[in-house]
């Protein structure tokens, strides 16, 4: 309570005409900090920012490794999971009531309010080696992507035998330097339609990547496909098959993760209604929404390209013409990574 009463009291400082106004009360929420604004529409596009990376652009290759059979059931099997421990990790923003207890700011704080002593560091070392992999690896992406906008060009002028090669490091850069500007965006709360653009971005190249494999099993010649996907001693070796299959199988439970800014994006909420109870209504829309998105990039991709998909097909030129349209696609995902290297 004394906190409390200590954070409204600064509060009031920085903010005299608020007191004055006779309104303090109505700007702060229960923990005397600014009154969120967030809702579930919000957190969804949070949500979908954060868990619809390029990666789906992958995911043909990872149900290549698995086959018809394992690699749809392997994305709906980690979609419960997902949704399912999301779930419990909304209603430990508040604890320990869910409803009506202190609220835990950050993934940290819940941690260390439900389990404390020696796992908090434990914790943390596993979310923040888990967070500097993912910024380096959406850097790395954004960058390549960026690239491949140039190489597409480079293709479509001189054909497609020329190597058309490009460095990423002034990329890497650029991209670094745009982060730096929106850090400059005092809190997450502001990040909403930043969030908005990142979603959107990610359905548009989602989607052109879904339309050209769809063009692609249209014009033929149909791919060869198989229940368990690539086959031993013709596409790959046996060590190859076991290696292959378990790098898919972590690369779509990679695909689904964002528990570690869960947290921070249910403590953008307003409420009523009650934190937990939008959160999981936001999760249970970003999930769906995400695993329609990955089903049907995976499953029509891998009609596509057959048991020879490659890794990324749009940055890694599964699709050559129209240039144009993989130009855009190529933009999209920087864009959307932009924007998801906030987030996290």
């Amino acid at each position: 309570m004394t906190g409390q009463f200590q954070k409204s009291s600064m509060y009031m400082e920085h903010n005299p005409g608020i007191v004055e106004n006779g309104d303090f009360r109505k700007n702060l929420d229960d923990d005397g900090r600014p009154k969120r604004t967030g809702t579930w529409m919000t957190a969804s596009a949070h949500i979908i920012t954060a868990v619809i990376g390029s990666g789906v652009l992958s995911l043909a290759w990872a149900i290549a490794q698995l086959g018809w059979v394992a690699g749809p059931a392997v994305l709906m099997a980690f979609s419960f999971i997902t949704y399912f421990t999301s779930t419990l990790l909304a209603d430990c923003y508040r604890s320990p009531d869910p409803v009506h207890g202190k609220r835990n700011y950050t993934y940290m704080d819940v941690v260390r309010a439900n389990l404390g002593g020696r796992k908090v560091q434990l914790c943390g070392l596993a979310q923040y080696g888990n967070l500097i992999g993912v910024t380096i690896g959406y850097t790395i992406t954004a960058s390549i992507s960026m690239v491949a906008v140039k190489r597409s060009n480079c293709f479509h002028k001189h054909g497609h035998h020329v190597k058309c090669r490009t460095s990423n490091n002034p990329f890497m850069i650029i991209f670094a330097c745009i982060q730096i500007l929106l850090s400059q965006i005092p809190n997450f709360h502001k990040l909403s339609w930043l969030s908005i653009i990142a979603a959107v971005m990610s359905f548009a190249y989602s989607s052109i990547g879904l339309g050209l494999s769809v063009a692609k099993v249209i014009a033929g010649p149909h791919a060869r496909t198989t229940l368990t996907g690539g086959t031993v001693g013709i596409d790959v070796s046996a060590s190859d098959k076991v290696w292959k299959t378990f790098q898919a199988i972590g690369d779509i439970a990679f695909a689904y993760a964002y528990s570690t800014v869960l947290v921070e994006i249910q403590d953008t909420l307003k409420s009523p209604p009650a934190e937990n109870k939008a959160m999981k209504r936001a999760t249970s829309i970003g999930i769906a929404t995400t695993t329609v998105f990955y089903v049907l990039c995976g499953c029509v991709g891998y009609a596509a390209f057959g048991n020879d998909a490659p890794g990324n097909f749009l940055t890694g030129f599964g699709f050559y013409e129209p240039f144009w349209l993989v130009d855009l696609a190529n933009i999209c995902i920087a864009i959307h990574l932009i924007g998801a290297y906030q987030v996290f």
